[in-house]
This record gives C-alpha cells, structure tokens and sequence, in this order.
C-alpha cells in the first residue's frame, strides 16, 4: 500500500527528510558545495557516473582535468578515440566520449558554460533532454547541482528507499516520481533538494541496500517492508512518528500481527 504526497504522505516525507538529516547531515557528498571543485566536475561527472561508481568517475574526472581537457571547449577538440583513452576507468568510454562531446557542444550553442548555467529551468531542462546520452535523471543532477535550479533528482535509490516505506506515486514513470516529491515540498529551495537528495543516496548505500540492514534505521519505524521482516531481524521496534504520519498497516499485515 502507498500514499500520495497529499495528507498523510507529505507529512511522513517531511519527516522522513528531518531523520535522515539528523543521520547523515556530517557525510560527504561529492556534489556538495563544499567537497565539489567546479561545476564541469557535476556536469562531466554526470555522464562519467552512469552505469558505474562514483569512484570510477572521479578518476576519470582526474584524467580529464590532468590532461587540461575539463571544459568544454578543450573536450570538442580531442578526437573520440583521445576522449574514450582518458575516460576508459569509467567504463564504456567510447559511448560516454560520444555523449560527452555531444553535452560540451549544447554548452557551446548556448554561448558557453556561464550563459548556459544562466538559462532558466524552463530552458535549461529540455535543452539537456535534447542531448545524446542526457536522460532526466542526468538532466535534473546537472540542472540542480551545477546551475541551482530547484528540481528534484530521481534515482534508483530513491525509488527503492520510499518504495519500502510505502510512499510512491501511482505511477512509476521518471515524470511521476519527479513531480510527485515536488508536490510534496512546496516549500523546500533548490539547497534543500540538494540535502535530500544526497541523504537519499547515503542512506541507501549504508542501511537500505539491495539486501538492507535494517538494525538502527533511521527510518525503520517508519518503513512498511521493515513491518514485514522476521521479528529476529529487528530489535525493540517502537513506532515513534506520528500516527497521521506513518503509512497505514494493511489489513493482512495486521492480522498476522507482524
């Protein structure tokens, strides 16, 4: 069973926000303001990151800056097979030399990366979306960390981590998930998105993983799969948040007494 983000469901997201704040507020994210060195680091490493680990695409990064080719004017001037040999650590580095070079030459058309960054959302996102290799999750990290723009970034780990809660949108499109967590934070700054969305990513690599250590969850209480765990997998679990704020036990659950 889900919530919308209406009632209910806003309030456990706002909730869910303040534990993982609490839990992870003092953890380095590689985007944030202060561990990230530029934006062509966000906007690169977007691309360098997919279907790898931050770590290879931070060394990848390495390369690229080393070789004086961290811009991107520098990256439409190396050939494709130059591109790919300093990328190669990040996997597939001919594929993501192509989708590179295709994101350094929309930065080019609007003028360069200054005036690219200055676009607004309503230009920036569609003119992302447009380019090779840029998806919406790789639209809205670069419009949100490297040009401030308040949009939220949808992920696998998001996805997975409020799936388990119990809190979704009807639908599982990017599109819905997206405009489903913006509905729900009307008041929050694109700062915020920032936060949250790292927290989101600590959270699941170091409890909510694909096999999840659920013991001292921040969120356990509040978790509708953590309901469905073996009592010995968990301890002394007391619900703690509001009671309008937790998702609904459903009925079978609740009959089994889990």
């Amino acid at each position: 069973m889900t919530q919308s983000s209406t009632g209910a469901g806003t309030s456990a997201i706002t909730v869910i926000f303040q534990r993982l704040g609490d839990a992870y507020e003092g953890d380095v994210w590689h985007w944030s303001p202060d561990y990230v060195r530029g934006s062509m680091d966000i906007i690169a490493g977007a691309i360098l990151v997919q279907h790898t680990n931050w770590q290879n695409a931070e060394r990848a990064l390495e390369s690229l800056r080393a070789a004086g080719a961290l811009d991107p004017g520098a990256i439409l001037a190396l050939t494709d097979d130059a591109l790919a040999g300093l990328i190669r650590v990040s996997g597939t580095p001919s594929v993501k030399a192509r989708r590179l070079r295709s994101l350094a030459q929309t930065i080019t058309d609007a003028g360069g990366l200054d005036a690219f960054l200055a676009l607004p959302l309503e230009q920036l996102r569609p003119r992302l979306l447009a380019t090779h290799g840029v998806g919406s999750e790789t639209a809205d990290a670069i419009a949100l960390y490297a040009a401030g723009h308040r949009t939220f970034v949808i992920d696998a780990y998001t996805r997975r981590v409020f799936r388990r809660i119990g809190i979704a949108p009807d639908a599982d499109a990017y599109e819905a998930w997206h405009a489903f967590f913006e509905r729900a934070l009307p008041d929050a700054d694109a700062t915020a998105f920032q936060q949250y969305h790292a927290w989101i990513v600590l959270h699941a690599k170091a409890r909510c993983r694909t096999r999840p250590a659920c013991d001292g969850c921040p969120l356990l209480d509040a978790c509708e799969s953590a309901r469905h765990v073996p009592s010995g997998g968990r301890i002394g679990v007391t619900p703690t948040l509001p009671a309008a704020a937790r998702p609904p036990v459903p009925a079978a659950a609740a009959q089994s007494g889990r």
